[in-house]
């Protein structure tokens, strides 16, 4: 995530989304958030891995598809994509945390590990905490109500707005328009969000 300080830096904030589905032809397995690798399988699932609607447990290593009622089920499928390796989906704005999804298919492998990418579950734990919500300091997406920190090199990341993070809050998003001109005058800093409203304005706090 990249951003401007007005009227310094330049500014580019990764986006991510989901929605279509096919069916699997082999084992399911998946990162979450880009780095907890994930082993799962489709058993007793429907033809979509990890369909919209579906439901998944969540432990230290490893994400299972489960029932919705069941006491294990810990985030819901909130959109769904299958991608192309190397692309980024979007997510609903309240996104908690992403699955990158893939198959065991070593013949038609595209790197050598093995797999081959399915594509992205876009994900919403069932409870409490949610930090894809507005303030909450993280999610995949920065959303009006976010609060981000300068972190060098004319980056910024995102952290909880009521100071509950490992760094303090220096800037609020206040509004997402199209073009910069549109912010209000007390905007100090420019987030790249993509969208039909690409422009993030956020104010020093």
């Amino acid at each position: 995530m990249r951003v401007l300080a007005a009227p310094l830096l330049a500014v580019a904030v990764a986006l991510a989304g989901v929605t279509g589905c096919q069916k699997s032809d082999g084992p399911a397995s998946g990162r979450a958030d880009d780095k907890t690798p994930v082993a799962s399988r489709p058993t007793g699932s429907g033809a979509v891995f990890l369909a919209v609607g579906e439901c998944s447990s969540r432990g230290r290593e490893t994400f299972t598809e489960v029932p919705c009622a069941s006491e294990r089920a810990a985030a819901r499928v909130v959109a769904r994509h299958d991608v192309r390796a190397g692309q980024r989906p979007s997510c609903p704005a309240r996104t908690d945390f992403v699955l990158h999804i893939s198959e065991s298919r070593p013949a038609v492998d595209e790197d050598g590990d093995g797999t081959v990418p399915r594509g992205h579950a876009c994900m919403r734990n069932l409870e409490p905490p949610h930090p894809g919500d507005p303030g909450e300091g993280g999610g995949p997406r920065t959303v009006v109500g976010d609060c981000v920190y300068g972190a060098g090199r004319g980056e910024v990341r995102e952290t909880a707005c009521d100071g509950s993070g490992k760094r303090r809050p220096e800037y609020r998003v206040t509004a997402t328009v199209r073009n910069r001109a549109a912010c209000g005058a007390s905007t100090a800093l420019y987030v790249t969000l993509g969208g039909t409203r690409p422009v993030g304005c956020a104010v020093r706090v």
